[in-house]
């Protein structure tokens, strides 16, 4: 079955709201999901939460009838985090999970997120099985086996007292430091729990952005570029640190008491210093995440084991090699004491926890690590095949490492490059790191020499 402009993943589908993306769309693939799901467990349930987007409740309501016209019992949690919606997963034992949120996409998309009973994105297999009804079609129930709607209002709470519970958030500790916390939720999920949990935390919250009504008024991947006005908070009110997060709240980026946004790849790697600390072992990235985080982990005997881009591939792979953290180096944080799924709460708790330990400035924490510079660059996705490209690049750098486990990274001992292809955006992306700006920008320019010929 054909659904031309929609990005469909792995573990989700997206597009833009009106065009690919429109509440039937939605409702065959929701209850593809739901079939697929209750097939697969002794349990009726699936969980169901949104962000904030404003199309969020149209879909929201699509969603809820494609589930009940399968016999799913529905647990609605409302405006959640993703994580939340992971977390209520695994609380319910339930069958599994949607949750409606296009992530850091803009404000005109909207997405489906599949979630497995484990609580884990549905991986590349699952998904396929999954999308088999769309094209055999989707079982429906008689009109006496019609799903229920279950609310479930204590999702975000139990989150909290998760996070709060773990022995690496030292509650009292960080209670007495009264950081100041600047936060930016950018109209989305996170102003159901950010505030909530840095608040329970201890922290004086000074914050931007809190109404949640989806209007983004910046683009809300929360990368350095977009936090100008998270750096001015944090200058202004003379904040320990900053955090901003993504629509969905599973990402999370920070500025340093300086009032500059430090690059979303320090998220991780802070995160990770907390962690080995206490639990050394082995830590698990995607193939684009900096380098610092190798540099973390030495510092504990430990050795940084790298997956494809994804957050499935990075918890599958957590899970064979029982990494005690991990994540992606876009903000996202992974501890399997807590989840397998990138979550943003908890990365606030574990920077907070490093600072309460080091008692310094998150600006020394950074200075004491080797400086990378990373140049991430995009480009349209072209209709003919990379293989070309990749066998290009290969040529031209006789001397890296190479790994094909997703599109093509080389690599050499202090500097690497990415080229891949979007899981949830019709583009390719470029990313480099190097010693210096001037070094990764200079393999992000010769690796798009091929791409652009090809676009061409």
């Amino acid at each position: 079955m054909a659904f031309d402009g929609l990005m469909v993943g792995i573990s989700g589908v997206r597009g833009r709201v009106g065009e690919a993306f429109t509440p039937e769309v939605a409702c065959q693939f929701a209850a593809a999901f739901g079939a697929f799901s209750l097939r697969r467990s002794s349990s009726k349930a699936i969980v169901l939460g949104r962000d904030s987007r404003v199309s969020g409740p149209m879909f929201h309501h699509a969603v809820v009838a494609a589930l009940q016209s399968v016999g799913a019992r529905i647990i609605d949690i409302g405006m959640a985090p993703t994580p939340t919606v992971q977390l209520a997963v695994e609380h319910h034992h339930a069958a599994g999970g949607l949750a409606i949120t296009a992530s850091h996409n803009p404000v005109e998309w909207n997405a489906l997120k599949f979630i497995g009973s484990s609580g884990l994105f549905l991986d590349a297999a699952e998904g396929a099985e999954m999308r088999q009804y769309l094209e055999s079609g989707t079982p429906r129930a008689a009109w006496d086996a019609l799903g229920e709607v279950v609310p479930d209002t204590s999702a975000v709470e139990r989150h909290i007292a998760a996070v709060l519970a773990l022995p690496f958030v030292e509650v009292e500790k960080i209670k007495a430091r009264r950081l100041i916390v600047a936060l930016d939720c950018c109209h989305g999920a996170g102003v159901v729990i950010m505030p909530r949990i840095l608040e329970q935390l201890g922290c004086d919250v000074r914050s931007i952005n809190l109404e949640p009504h989806g209007r983004f008024h910046r683009p809300p991947e929360p990368v350095a570029e977009n936090l100008g006005e998270l750096e001015a908070l944090v200058r202004a009110t003379g904040a320990d640190v900053g955090f901003a997060t993504d629509p969905d709240v599973d990402r999370l980026a920070v500025v340093s008491e300086k009032g500059k946004a430090i690059g979303e790849d320090w998220t991780l790697a802070l995160a990770t210093q907390v962690v080995l600390a206490r639990t050394p072992g082995p830590v698990v990235t995607n193939l684009s995440t900096s380098r610092v985080l190798d540099d973390v982990a030495g510092r504990y005997g430990s050795r940084v084991i790298r997956a494809p881009v994804g957050e499935v591939n990075v918890a599958t792979r957590m899970r064979t090699e029982r990494a005690v953290v991990g994540g992606e180096g876009n903000g996202g944080v992974i501890l399997p004491d807590l989840h397998l799924g990138r979550d943003a709460p908890l990365a606030a708790a574990l920077i907070l926890q490093l600072l309460e330990e080091t008692g310094g400035t998150l600006s020394a924490v950074v200075a004491s690590y080797p400086r990378y510079e990373i140049v991430k660059d995009k480009l349209d996705r072209p209709e003919a095949s990379l293989d070309s490209v990749y066998d290009a690049l290969r040529a031209a750098f006789p001397d890296a490492d190479v790994d094909t486990q997703d599109g093509l990274r080389l690599s050499w001992p202090d500097r690497w490059v990415h080229v891949r292809p979007s899981g949830t955006e019709p583009i390719v992306r470029v990313i480099a790191e190097g010693p210096t700006e001037a070094d990764a920008r200079d393999l992000v320019r010769r690796c798009r020499m091929p791409l652009d010929a090809l676009v061409r």
